[in-house]
């Protein structure tokens, strides 16, 4: 027999200093995005199966959970990523002519986790903007992002760029018949041998380049090497420049971030169509906020609009932020004394927490620092320190 109190697996409970960690740094995130004029929408958890899949949603497939909707019987799906929800609403919702900022935070699923250590329900915490297609955008996302992850308490930030444009442009020119997944994923996991086999029947100078890609990762001497590598191409050489570029003003408005490079990582290469970006903390291994340029999200609803966005796990991120202190609180007798029941609405009004110790609980304590009791006086209510 089966334990009922069990969970599926990498499925967990948020107890309480966990989740009011987590809620603490959703607060911080949207107030964030709010000062940069990004606007809060809340698209549902589920929606028709063809909409979540479509277009760059498709990679999405193997992680969406399915289900039969017992009103319409049309397949349902529940969300892996909101990304595509939000360019659906930017498309046909709001249609708008220029710029929309667009920013939200809420769980997705997903069918299978990412990792041996990795939930699957993510508290996906995101930001697009949409209309503008000039670097002016990844710059303001990133600063956005690392704003934040500086603002949560990660230390020693670190940004890694890359360009999906440089490896589209190589596949460009690649003989017909490749099979461009295999070919992305050997770039990702850095796989020279497999990466040998794949290009085995390329042109040799083409081949040569693909080989080198993977060893062109860090700082931004990685760029004046990708120059002489790669071949003169002119959407290379453009991805090249703008990278430069957001180096050098990353450099100046974040000083304390470190700015390097990767050109060979291509997650999420059916979402990117251009510069991309993966943010770091000291000594993590997995990349704690992703985003890029995917410019065909909108494609499939009717509206192909320039796009850049970023997103993260607000659940991932919180164990590395460290312990916050516990909210100072007041703790009050329980009582049916009329005044004793005034003051303690009168300090919750206030903005005050007030911890009322029901009868037979008086040694009990909770996660709440109370620094102050609620004593009788007089026949008054007063506070005092404890």
């Amino acid at each position: 027999m089966s334990s009922a109190w069990l969970l599926p697996e990498h499925l967990a409970d948020v107890l309480p200093s966990e989740a009011r960690r987590i809620e603490e740094l959703r607060r911080l995130w949207l107030d964030l995005a709010r000062a940069h004029g990004f606007e809060l929408v809340m698209p549902p958890l589920l929606e028709h199966l063809e909409s979540l899949l479509s277009g760059t949603g498709r990679e999405l497939d193997l992680k969406t959970f399915k289900l039969v909707d017992q009103l319409s019987g049309r397949t349902l799906g529940l969300r892996a990523d909101t990304t595509p929800q939000v360019a659906r609403i930017d498309a046909h919702l709001l249609n708008r002519r220029g710029v929309t900022r667009l920013c939200y935070c809420g769980p997705v699923l997903h069918a299978l986790p990412a990792g041996l250590h990795v939930g699957r329900e993510p508290l996906q915490l995101g930001v697009e903007i949409f209309g503008h297609a000039g670097l002016e955008a990844e710059l303001e996302v990133m600063e956005l992002v690392l704003d934040g992850l500086a603002a949560s308490g990660v230390k020693r930030l670190t940004v890694d760029l890359g360009d999906a444009r440089i490896v589209r442009a190589l596949l460009a020119r690649a003989p017909a018949g490749i099979d461009a997944a295999e070919l992305v994923a050997a770039l990702t996991a850095k796989d020279q041998e497999l990466l040998a086999r794949l290009s085995a029947e390329w042109p040799e100078t083409l081949r040569r380049a693909v080989l080198q890609l993977p060893d062109l990762y860090g700082g931004e001497q990685v760029l004046e090497r990708a120059r002489g590598l790669l071949p003169q191409d002119p959407v290379i050489t453009q991805a090249l420049d703008d990278l430069a570029w957001l180096c050098g003003h990353l450099r100046a408005s974040c000083p304390d971030v470190r700015v390097g490079f990767d050109l060979a990582d291509m997650s999420g290469y059916a979402y990117y169509s251009g510069v991309r970006f993966a943010a770091y903390g000291e000594g993590a291994v997995n990349s704690l906020a992703r985003g890029g340029r995917y410019d065909e999200v909108g494609a499939v609803f009717g509206r192909r609009r320039p796009a850049v966005g970023a997103s993260l796990d607000l659940k991932l991120l919180s164990p590395r932020v460290g312990d916050t202190p516990p909210r100072a609180a007041i703790r009050a007798p329980w009582g049916e004394d009329p005044g004793l029941r005034a003051a303690v609405r009168r300090l919750r009004q206030d903005g005050e927490t007030v911890v009322c110790v029901l009868p037979g609980h008086e040694h009990e304590t909770d996660e709440f620092l109370c620094d102050r009791e609620l004593f009788e006086i007089d026949g008054r209510w007063a506070l005092r320190a404890l």
